[in-house]
């Protein structure tokens, strides 16, 4: 029977940015349940790391240093890390720029004190920018739910983010950490649905995360939307084998977001496909060539590749007419 003060929660924070580190860690400090530690990897950072962390003086805090870092491609890998060095029967996996709320832990403990079967729960959140200026928040959810309606309701229009979820420790290590996909491109999605496929999750509607959303961007490289466009076909491999595999349904309910799910998953996956392709178009429209040439190795038809060019040449027209506008 689980005691209330000798659950332990590993908080991972795979780091490469100092901007809002010390502000992340303060926030995990400042908790009002004390038995966590801190797993802090800095991945090759070429920013001052130690500084901050140094500043500590708190053995909770556990800090590492990858000696060749993963990378933005591979940075599930240190997300991994975190977790196989972690001790805690519960983890969370924050950005090094995100904010634990102060009770967080404290309403997880409550809900693992009423709900200990499951191996995943979840916390609402609020969207923040760099000023901490709240400008968003998540919609409720309902308290018990099933795989099938996260899903549903994630392809629906609903956000979620590595650190507002809770995974049982021994559950996720079981499954070789978190889902490795290319720049973690849905890598939080899948590994949500892996861990939540035998019970279900348990949503907490009380705010007890600040996710940062900031001006810092991605590269739009070729090369990185190619990569990111074989991540959603990694992604879209998984819904199939989902599919085929059928975790238990077990009510009326869950069967008709099964039934949607099946129906749907091949359209909502090729319209992000598409997404993804004409926004890397939109951006730099001479890769065009590039995804002529991969168009029987991704399967794209001689009406599809049409249609793309055709929005492509539109798109730079309208840039172009924008640009002489704005001059005269």
């Amino acid at each position: 029977q689980l005691i209330m003060s000798q659950v332990k929660f590993s908080i991972l924070v795979p780091t490469f940015k100092k901007t809002f580190l010390k502000e992340c860690i303060d926030s995990i400090l400042s908790q009002d349940y004390h038995n966590f530690e801190i797993i802090i990897v800095n991945d090759n950072s070429p920013e001052d790391i130690d500084t901050i962390v140094d500043s500590y003086n708190d053995n909770r805090i556990k800090y590492y240093k990858n000696e060749t870092g993963f990378g933005g491609k591979d940075v599930v890998n240190n997300w991994n890390k975190c977790l196989f060095l972690s001790s805690g029967e519960y983890v969370i996996c924050m950005g090094d720029d995100d904010i634990l709320k102060e009770k967080a832990l404290s309403l997880y403990i409550n809900a693992i004190m009423q709900y200990p079967e499951f191996n995943i729960l979840h916390i609402r959140t609020e969207i923040i920018n760099e000023r901490n200026e709240i400008i968003d928040i998540q919609s409720p959810r309902p308290l018990i739910e099933s795989v099938y309606s996260m899903i549903w309701n994630l392809w629906k229009g609903r956000d979620q983010f590595i650190g507002d979820y809770l995974f049982k420790a021994s559950t996720l290590k079981g499954l070789g950490g978190f889902y490795y996909l290319p720049y973690a491109w849905s890598s939080d999605k899948i590994s949500t649905f892996l861990v939540a496929q035998e019970n279900g999750i348990v949503n907490i509607n009380t705010i007890g995360f600040s996710y940062r959303r900031t001006n810092l961007t991605i590269s739009n490289s070729c090369t990185t939307q190619r990569e990111r466009y074989e991540a959603l076909l990694g992604e879209k491999e998984w819904y199939c084998n989902f599919i085929k595999s059928i975790p238990p349904i077990k009510d009326e309910i869950d069967f008709v977001y099964f039934k949607l799910i099946k129906k749907n998953y091949i359209s909502y996956m090729n319209k992000r496909l598409d997404s993804m392709l004409q926004w890397d178009l939109n951006d730099s429209p001479s890769h065009i060539t590039y995804w002529l040439k991969k168009k029987n190795e991704y399967g794209f038809s001689l009406v599809y590749c049409l249609r793309i060019i055709n929005r492509t040449i539109a798109s730079y027209k309208t840039k172009i007419l924008k640009a002489i506008f704005h001059h005269y």
